[in-house]
């Protein structure tokens, strides 16, 4: 075995080639390790200041404790929140959703699902982007239901907890009496990613024919700063309007919905068509188990006291787009659907075991690779193989029933 000094080649690395060379080596090695405890440094100096400001804001949060975060209420943390969503935003919102909602074909929208049984229908469409995720429009139709009763279940945060498991936490931060204006805070998890933290601000209008418009976006509140295991979502634009259905013992929501929660637009499509119409049925169940669920919550008493009048100028305008000829076939954009078998809930052209076993897998596969982000040549030709067989399975089961598993975004 050669001797240590060979191995090491201390013998060339300490010889005195020229005046001062061995010291200039110790010099450039001392130099790199004070570099590294730089480096140690600054990232301890950062983590501090991180921590700072989550004890700071525990200061006033327990301060107001004894009371809602109201924006217009003495004594309260007081915190500008009257311009975050504005009339402006609901005009374009009725806008969207007269125009989309009624006919989303002609103005350039994709049909991507189409579900339903004796209680509940669902249909959805999708508007792509240059950059970014897609845009979604769905339609969802509850038989025997009011649009109170769905209005209160949907602004039921904390009823939410009980029957969605992606929802681990929702916390009110501010709301304000004036504008009408709530915000909150709420976590969302999904499988093998990093929870998602969702700071929203919303508000509730009801019109002369009792339906409802809310309209959701994204903002920042001082009470929830930026933590390190969540991803802060920063865009989230996302409206609805209950209404009855004309003529039928019926209500129906229409959901304008963008979001961008960093998820990897494939995989966001893959892990959507393999869910949702499970969802929805998770959902119905849930709505019709709401009325005898204890008093209301503490979302469902804000809402009432903060809900404002739709304003008249825009009223005209929907009173207008629900009387034209095209409204007659919105009413039926998503009938009610009988579907055999004993479960009230199943899968129309639902694929043999094998395959859903094979489907399973491949979704796995998909989240472990897509969401890395960064990856090498060899799974990146490997996801796209294996996205390209999954879209020619759907394909080629060429009936309509079997393209109600189009792909779209996670949302409602």
């Amino acid at each position: 075995m050669p001797p240590l000094e060979t191995l090491l080649g201390a013998t060339e690395l300490w010889r005195p080639t020229a005046r001062g060379g061995g010291w200039f080596t110790a010099a450039a090695l001392l130099l790199l390790l004070l570099s590294h405890l730089a480096v140690l440094l600054v990232r301890r100096y950062r983590r501090g200041r991180l921590i700072q400001p989550e004890s700071a804001a525990a200061t006033p949060a327990s301060s107001a404790a004894a009371s809602p975060f109201s924006g217009s209420s003495t004594g309260s943390v007081r915190y500008p929140i009257e311009g975050l969503v504005t009339e402006d935003d609901l005009r374009q919102l009725v806008s969207s959703l007269g125009v989309g909602a009624r006919e989303p074909e002609l103005e350039g929208w994709e049909p991507v699902i189409a579900m339903g049984n004796d209680t509940v229908s669902y249909k959805a469409w999708c508007d792509k982007t240059k950059d970014g995720p897609p845009k979604y429009l769905s339609v969802t139709t509850y038989e025997g239901c009011s649009t109170e009763l769905l209005r209160d279940f949907y602004m039921d945060n904390e009823y939410r907890l009980e029957w969605d498991n992606t929802v681990t936490k929702h916390e009110q931060l501010q709301y304000d009496e004036n504008s009408g204006i709530e915000i909150g805070r709420t976590l969302k998890k999904f499988p093998i990613l990093t929870p998602r933290e969702y700071i929203l601000a919303w508000r509730v209008w009801e019109s002369n024919d009792n339906s409802f418009y809310c309209l959701v976006k994204e903002c920042e509140h001082s009470l929830a700063p930026i933590q390190r295991k969540f991803v802060r979502v920063r865009l989230l634009r996302s409206g609805w309007c209950i209404r009855k259905v004309p003529g039928r013992d019926a209500c129906q929501i229409t959901v304008l919905h963008h979001e961008d929660n960093g998820m990897n637009i494939e995989m966001a499509k893959l892990a959507f068509s393999k869910g949702i119409w499970k969802y929805i049925c998770k959902m119905n169940n849930a709505l019709r188990r709401y009325p005898q669920h204890h008093g209301p919550s503490i979302s469902i008493l804000t809402m009432k006291r903060l809900i404002k009048k739709f304003p008249q100028a825009l009223q005209t305008n929907v009173d207008e787009s629900h009387q034209s000829p095209a409204n007659t076939a919105a009413a039926a954009v998503v009938p009610s659907t009988n579907s055999s078998g004993t479960s009230p809930c199943k899968q129309l052209g639902k694929k043999p075991t094998r395959e859903t076993i094979a489907s399973g897998l491949l979704l796995i596969g998909s989240i472990v690779c897509l969401s890395k982000g960064r990856s090498n040549l060899g799974a990146q030709l490997a996801m796209a193989f294996f996205l390209k067989k999954t879209f020619k399975k759907d394909k080629e089961a060429g009936s309509p029933r079997g393209r109600a598993d189009a792909t779209v975004s996670t949302h409602l």
